[in-house]
C-alpha cells in the first residue's frame, strides 16, 4: 500500500468553478488545480425546512466538499488537499441567492438596497493524509447604498449578477454601491484568505513560508 504524501507535499484542490476563488489563491501565490465537480441534477442548493443561514451556508460546503471528494477518487487523481467554500448573503434570516436572471437579478437588489446584510463564507480543507475535513467560518456585514431603479436596471444590464450570490460582486461595479463593510473582504468575494490560510497550515500545507 503506497503512502500518502505528508500535506506538504500535496497537490491543492481548489472545488470551485469560480474564477474569484481561483484568482484569490493566486494572490497569496497558492498553485493549486480547479476540480471542476458535476453539480447535482435539480434545484441549486435548496434550503431545508427551518434551516437557519448558518446551518444552510455549513451544509452546502460540507456537501460540496464529500462530492468533490468522491470525485477525486473517482477520476483516479492523485491524493491531494481539497478546497471547498460556499457564499450566501442574507437579510436577517432570508437568504438571497444566484438570480435566476435579470429579472431575479433586480428584485434581489432591491431587497437589498440601503440596507446591512450578512455575507457569510464557509470554508472546508479535506486532508486525505488522515481524511479529516477541517473547517472555518467567515461572516461580514455589508452596508448597500440605496439604489436608484436607473442604478440596478444598468448594473443588471453589465450581466455581472449572474452567478453571484445576492446579485452582487463587491470587487466590479458594485463596488460604488457599499457604503461599509465590516469584515473579510476576501470573503465577501468567495474566500477568505486570512481562514484559508489558517486551514491550509493546520495541514502543514506552506503558505508564505
Amino acid at each position: 500500500m503506497t503512502a500518502t504524501p505528508s500535506a506538504s507535499r500535496l497537490p491543492l484542490y481548489l472545488a470551485s468553478a469560480s474564477p474569484r476563488r481561483a484568482e484569490l489563491l493566486g494572490q497569496i501565490g497558492l498553485a493549486h488545480s480547479v476540480l471542476r465537480v458535476p453539480s447535482p441534477p435539480g434545484e441549486d442548493e435548496p434550503r431545508l425546512a427551518n434551516e437557519s443561514a448558518r446551518e444552510y451556508a455549513r451544509r452546502t460546503t460540507l456537501e460540496k466538499t464529500r462530492r468533490a471528494v468522491d470525485w477525486v477518487q473517482q477520476q483516479s487523481l492523485p491524493p491531494g488537499l481539497i478546497l471547498c467554500a460556499d457564499t450566501s448573503v442574507a437579510l436577517g434570516e432570508e437568504i438571497l441567492g444566484k438570480p435566476a436572471d435579470a429579472d431575479d437579478a433586480a428584485r434581489i437588489l432591491h431587497r437589498l438596497s440601503g440596507t446591512r446584510h450578512e455575507v457569510r463564507t464557509w470554508v472546508a480543507l479535506y486532508d486525505p493524509a488522515n481524511g479529516q475535513t477541517h473547517e472555518r467560518e467567515s461572516v461580514s456585514l455589508v452596508w448597500m447604498k440605496s439604489l436608484s431603479d436607473t442604478e440596478i436596471q444598468a448594473y443588471c444590464r453589465s450581466g455581472e449578477p449572474q452567478g453571484k450570490a445576492g446579485a452582487y460582486g463587491i470587487q466590479g461595479l458594485a463596488s460604488v454601491f457599499i457604503e461599509r463593510l465590516d469584515g473579510s473582504y476576501s470573503g465577501v468575494m468567495g474566500l477568505p484568505l486570512h481562514e484559508t490560510a489558517e486551514l491550509l497550515r493546520l495541514t502543514g500545507h506552506p503558505v508564505l513560508g
